[in-house]
């Protein structure tokens, strides 16, 4: 089981509260980006890997080399769906847990804003990250990790 984070987007207090987590629970963890990105040094089990420049080419060597039952953390919706897909537990930065039961009703609400910015009619996009999402995040991602940690005890069992 790994934990993978979509680097090029995590906001640092979502870095940090993963890489307390890998630390102590000796997880494997991939802080994946297009530019090299620093990793603590005292967690060994944490590693960035650097990818080639270019749109989605950090999403697309997520989605390649996730696995069943790892952990994602990432905003980007449509590597959202693949890694739900593949059966991945995924969670956006703001703590929301993307699903198969949530995640077409998300890309669908995600394609309807893109059209109405396109066209001029709302701007912007999520607000400045809060406490708040901090704490949402952090909540969500103990519970999904503590669900991979398990799942990987019990294929290892089997």
């Amino acid at each position: 089981m790994k934990i993978w984070i979509d680097g090029d987007a995590a906001p640092y207090e979502v870095k940090e509260i993963v890489f307390r987590a890998a630390k102590r629970l000796q997880v494997d963890t991939r802080l994946v980006a297009n530019r090299l990105l620093a990793t603590p040094r005292n967690a060994p089990t944490v590693h960035a890997i650097q990818v080639g420049e270019g749109a989605n080419v950090a999403d697309q060597y997520i989605a390649e080399h996730g696995e069943p039952g790892d952990v994602a953390i990432t905003a980007d919706l449509p590597l959202a769906s693949a890694l739900v897909e593949k059966q991945l537990f995924v969670i956006d930065p703001r703590g929301d847990e993307y699903s198969p039961d949530t995640i077409a009703s998300r890309l669908s609400m995600r394609n309807f804003m893109d059209g109405l910015r396109g066209s001029g009619l709302v701007g912007g996009g999520a607000g400045p990250y809060s406490e708040l999402d901090k704490k949402a995040f952090a909540a969500t991602f103990d519970r999904l990790l503590t669900k991979a940690l398990k799942l990987a005890s019990k294929e290892k069992n089997a």
